[in-house]
This record gives C-alpha cells, structure tokens and sequence, in this order.
C-alpha cells in the first residue's frame, strides 16, 4: 500500500470536522479560518487537562499515557491521542522500560454529550489505526468518554468504520490538494456551529456568481429594443 509523503500529513483531529460537515473542516484546514464559541472553548479546557506529556502511570494491570502522538504514513495524518491504556495481555506488544506485553487501547475525552458519536467514533478509529501501524498490533475496541455525562463508551472498531475512515481521509487528501472547499449544505447542525459566521449556511439557495453575471446580461438583452 503506497504512503504519503511527511509534508502532505494532515491533522488527525479534522477527520471528525470533516465527518460532521466537509466544508467545516474545509473552512478550517484548507482556508485556515476558525471561530471558537462556548462550546470549543470548553473543549479546549478539557483536553488542557488531559493532555500532560508527562503522564505515565500504571493501576494495577493498567498503563495510562496521555498526549501520546500517533502518526500514520498509510493514512497520511498525524495528531495526539488523549490517553492510551495499555492493559496487561500476552498477546499484546512491549512497551519501553515496562516488564511484560501490553494491549493498547485508546480513550478519546469530548466535552459533551454523545450527539455527534459517528464523527467522534471516525477520530478514534484513526488513532487507533495509527497505534495499529505505529506497534505491529490489532486493536478491535476503544472507548469515546464525554464529560456532560461522565460515561465511557465502548467503540467497536468494525471494519466498515474502518473503510469509513479510509474513505474519507482519501476524500480529504484529494480535497487539500486541489484546495477546494465544498458548497454550503445547510444541515441541523448550523445553528450551534462555531463556523456559522463565515461559513454562512445561508447562501445554500442563493445563486453562485456566474448565475447572477448570466442572469444580469441575459436581462440586459431581453431589454433591448
């Protein structure tokens, strides 16, 4: 299977963006505009506290590492996983400076609720892709925790998340290469979107330049004598 070059990687975390709205991570990852509300900043808060490189502890028959990077040449993305748990398993992978194998199994934080479980499931399937690369080794489950609720959530890692995932990142690399960000494609979404302000769902019915250029001359003509 071919790899991408270093340069061409895009951010891991657009993925889940893009599963909820192409022309949000668009906007945000081709164009370079972003505009946070309550809701990101939020966000923002709970992965201060989760992201400590520094963190290596083991409970019991459990290793937990936080701000891991993970990367992939075959996916051609790179980014952080919130926390890894390598649990305890003989048919899991060593792990440096530790006595025994451990299974890796990743553990992504979200600020919210479970609404958008699909584009949040997308993200952690890449990492967790990315771990399976990185360490030689299969990982058929990671967990999704939301703090409004506070309750983890099993993912099963299916293979049709999986083509999913693949699909879609092919689809991104092929969007930033032409630099091209899709059409406005009003959805339920819109109205707590922190892009709404310059993604501007509501130019979904108006008509593209070209029409209105088209338009004002065929008037023009149809006025003369």
């Amino acid at each position: 299977m071919s790899a991408y070059p270093e340069d061409e990687y895009l951010a891991l975390s657009g993925i889940q963006h893009f599963a909820f709205c192409p022309r949000q991570w668009a906007l945000g990852h081709i164009e370079c505009l972003w505009v946070g509300n309550l809701l990101t900043a939020e966000g923002d808060l709970l992965h201060e506290r989760v992201h400590d490189p520094t963190f290596d502890e083991k409970r019991g028959d459990r290793l937990i590492v936080r701000a891991m990077p993970v990367a992939s040449a075959t996916l051609g993305i790179r980014g952080v996983c919130d926390v890894v748990e390598f649990l305890c398993d003989e048919n899991g992978v060593p792990v440096t400076g530790r006595k025994g194998r451990w299974r890796p199994v990743p553990v992504e934080y979200k600020h919210g609720d479970n609404s958008s479980v699909h584009a949040d499931s997308m993200q952690l399937c890449a990492q967790a892709m990315c771990l399976e690369e990185m360490l030689c080794c299969d990982i058929p489950e990671a967990y999704l925790y939301y703090a409004a609720v506070k309750r983890r959530e099993r993912v099963e890692l299916t293979p049709e998340l999986r083509a999913a995932v693949r699909d879609a990142l092919a689809e991104m690399h092929r969007l930033y290469a032409r630099g091209h960000t899709p059409r406005v494609k009003k959805r339920p979404g819109c109205r707590s979107c922190a892009m709404r302000e310059v993604c501007l769902p509501g130019l979904e019915k108006a008509r593209s330049a070209v029409e209105y250029i088209r338009g004002a001359i065929d008037a023009c003509r149809e006025e003369k004598p």
